[in-house]
């Protein structure tokens, strides 16, 4: 009767399955991210002649596919509760997760003064699905439909691993990022980088990689200071 109480007490036990992630794996999952955006924006050039500033949408819809095709089957490795759920499961949750999170980055857009209409509504939607690839799908891979860690990782912003790191940081950068990136888009410069969501794009981009550095920064230091409490 001790032990099962005292598992609910203490977090860090009670989520040991979602912080097994050690510091080189965080950083080996985040090269493989990186490289796949990479990736993307080099298929849509080479093989098709787009650029995200000539056709958002249709380079939108690349480079979210081919990140989707990256980011759900890593982040189902690092799944919660791997005896229970299992790897063919994580990845579904991730693919159900994708249009989920695409909602909620649409509405979240709007409501900040996207602008809507018929002309923009693909690109609307395709910048969603990536947002939504660098946001909710990487937590619905992991955590699936746990209320309790994803209000921990996200509203209470009190990651207690390697895991959660690299869910929020990355999830927090790209938002922080978009919304840097809106910025310029009402000046009167007249460039055609400044239209929606072309800025927005690239600030989520920029903020989605810094968030990838600093999980694993604080993942080395989390790391550090468990190993010194052990001491």
């Amino acid at each position: 009767m001790q032990q099962p109480l005292q598992q609910t007490k203490d977090p860090e036990i009670a989520n040991s399955a979602v912080s097994f992630a050690s510091p080189l794996k965080l950083l080996l999952l985040h090269l493989t991210c990186g490289l796949g955006l990479a990736s993307a924006f080099w298929v849509a050039f080479h093989f098709y002649s787009l650029t995200l500033i000539q056709n958002p949408a249709r380079t939108l819809l690349i480079v979210w596919a081919v990140e989707a095709l990256v980011v759900i089957p890593i982040y189902s490795l690092f799944r919660r509760n791997p005896d229970q759920c299992s790897y063919v499961k994580a990845i579904a949750r991730g693919i159900l997760g994708l249009p989920a999170g695409a909602l909620v980055n649409a509405f979240g857009a709007i409501v900040l003064g996207a602008p809507v209409g018929i002309q923009h509504f693909t690109k609307t939607i395709h910048w969603s699905l990536l947002m939504s690839v660098f946001t909710f799908t990487p937590a619905a891979c992991v955590l699936g439909s746990s209320w309790t860690d994803w209000h921990r990782v996200f509203a209470h912003t009190k990651p207690i691993g390697c895991t959660d790191f690299m869910i929020c940081l990355p999830a927090y950068g790209a938002v922080i990022g978009a919304w840097f990136g809106a910025w310029p888009m009402p000046l009167d410069w007249e460039r055609q980088w400044q239209e929606w969501p072309i800025c927005v794009t690239y600030g989520a981009i920029l903020g989605y990689l810094v968030g990838m550095v600093l999980s694993f920064g604080l993942a080395i230091f989390h790391n550090r200071r468990k190993h010194e409490k052990g001491d």
